[in-house]
């Protein structure tokens, strides 16, 4: 695995040679801060290198300040120099300011050398078949409360019937991932076949191709089936039995199908309504969903075609990155399996309906930010197992410019760990909502661009 440490060491040489004109009655500028700090160590890619003065100052002719033994790229703005500089993984750097280098508005010069050294952060390593592919999928969106609505129409929640059209608007902004939630419990016979309508499948395929048709990766789950996927041991027969039925039938109609297609056997998999529904879940729970992974896998995998080796989603308790719930998940005995996780963070702005803040970006809640994503990493992508960030995003309280930071922060960090983001998108504009699905028009186009371009880097 290639290391990228990041080493920031500031040294202030002090040149006694080099004092002070005596007639000068103002002090020199002195350095007072850096970013990064002086010896920090794992800095990432996305840090802005900046050294900042007591005073306001402005660079001199011929500055001579270098990076890398280069002439720097360098603007002074108020009290700071700013460094133009894209770091890449595993490389040190070293910036040297040399006395006389700025001046201050007294026309008084730098009378010392400024030196900092750093080298950039540790870079995941894509070993393994799945990690690549996951790394492969960019960034993705959500075809949400559409498929998956709680009805036997797709309109019933307020969504206009899905078209090519507006697929094709979502690829063309740069989005290779489309996830496709689906309820099935509405368009299912009863024990014991539990036969799900052909027209329903048939529509399902329809928009599965649309995606297919431009070359996105896309995931095609079970979603809003909480009424009868109840992880109880009390009736755990019976709903191990429907889901390897139902999962047969779905698994047979794409069996021919590419490794484009991904299947996710369960969406936030929970006992509703507990104590524990978003916590974690209880032992009993999670022992529960382990099996009902087991299940699904097996009933896709014994389909054969494509589907001997398709990759596949499997999720913790609720989809949580909760530590007892990412500790609580036993992976089934297969191959390309892939861990979806969903994490609206930090919640009181991304999820909160009351009580909500509309700011974001402290260094203090992107470093919560990092460490909400590095426990899954640790778990999971450390040894090998890839991660798709399935549902993430932020709720509309008027506060684009926010959540257009939130996003790009966000998705930058997923994609640096290997993870694929996909945008929660509800289609309610007030919500979660970003393009508009009857004019196909990127109604927070904003957002969608900040999310797009942290896949193109």
């Amino acid at each position: 695995m290639s290391k990228v440490l990041i080493i920031l060491a500031v040294q202030l040489l002090f040149c006694t040679s080099c004092s002070k004109s005596e007639n000068s009655t103002r002090p020199a500028p002195q350095f007072e801060a850096s970013t990064p700090e002086n010896n920090e160590t794992k800095v990432k890619l996305s840090t802005n290198v900046e050294v900042v003065f007591d005073e306001v100052i402005s660079l001199a002719a011929n500055h001579g300040i270098m990076i890398n033994q280069a002439p720097a790229d360098v603007t002074a703005s108020f009290t700071k120099l700013i460094f133009a500089v894209e770091l890449a993984y595993d490389t040190s750097y070293s910036i040297r300011i040399p006395q006389g280098a700025v001046v201050n508005t007294f026309g008084v010069p730098l009378d010392y050398d400024v030196q900092l050294s750093f080298s950039t952060e540790e870079q995941v390593e894509i070993n393994s078949t799945s990690l690549q592919f996951v790394a492969n999928m960019g960034v993705g969106w959500n075809l949400g409360n559409t498929l998956d609505a709680k009805g036997i129409d797709e309109t019933v929640w307020g969504n206009p019937k899905t078209t090519k059209d507006l697929i094709d608007a979502v690829h063309a902004k740069g989005f290779k991932t489309l996830r496709i939630p689906v309820t099935w419990q509405y368009h299912m016979g009863p024990a014991p076949d539990y036969t799900i309508e052909k027209v329903w499948l048939d529509r399902v395929e329809e928009v599965v191709n649309y995606g297919l048709e431009n070359e996105m990766v896309v995931i095609v789950n079970i979603h809003h089936d909480e009424e009868w996927i109840v992880p109880e041991y009390d009736n755990l027969a019976v709903v191990k039995d429907q889901l390897g039925k139902v999962w047969t039938q779905i698994a047979v109609r794409f069996k021919d199908y590419s490794d484009n297609l991904i299947f996710e056997t369960l969406n936030e998999p929970r006992l509703k309504d507990s104590k524990e529904e978003w916590t974690g879940g209880t032992t009993e729970g999670r022992d529960c969903i382990n099996q009902l992974h087991q299940v699904a896998v097996e009933s896709i995998r014994a389909t054969g075609g494509g589907n001997d080796k398709r990759y596949i989603m499997v999720s913790p308790y609720a989809a949580s990155s909760s530590q007892v719930a990412i500790d609580g998940l036993i992976l089934p005995s297969s191959v390309n399996l892939i861990v979806s996780v969903h994490n609206y963070f930090p919640y009181e702005f991304a999820l909160a309906v009351t009580g909500f803040s509309t700011q974001w970006g402290t260094d203090a809640e992107k470093i919560a930010l990092e460490a909400e994503l590095d426990r899954v990493v640790n778990k999971f992508i450390n040894n090998g197992i890839a991660v798709v960030m399935g549902e993430w995003g932020s709720l509309n309280h008027d506060n684009l410019s926010e959540r257009a930071e939130h996003a790009a922060y966000y998705a930058n960090e997923c994609i640096l760990r290997g993870i694929c983001p996909v945008w929660w998108d509800n289609g309610n504009l007030s919500d979660f909502g970003i393009i508009n699905r009857d004019s196909y028009q990127w109604a927070f186009p904003e957002i969608a661009e900040a999310i797009v371009n942290a896949g193109n880097n």
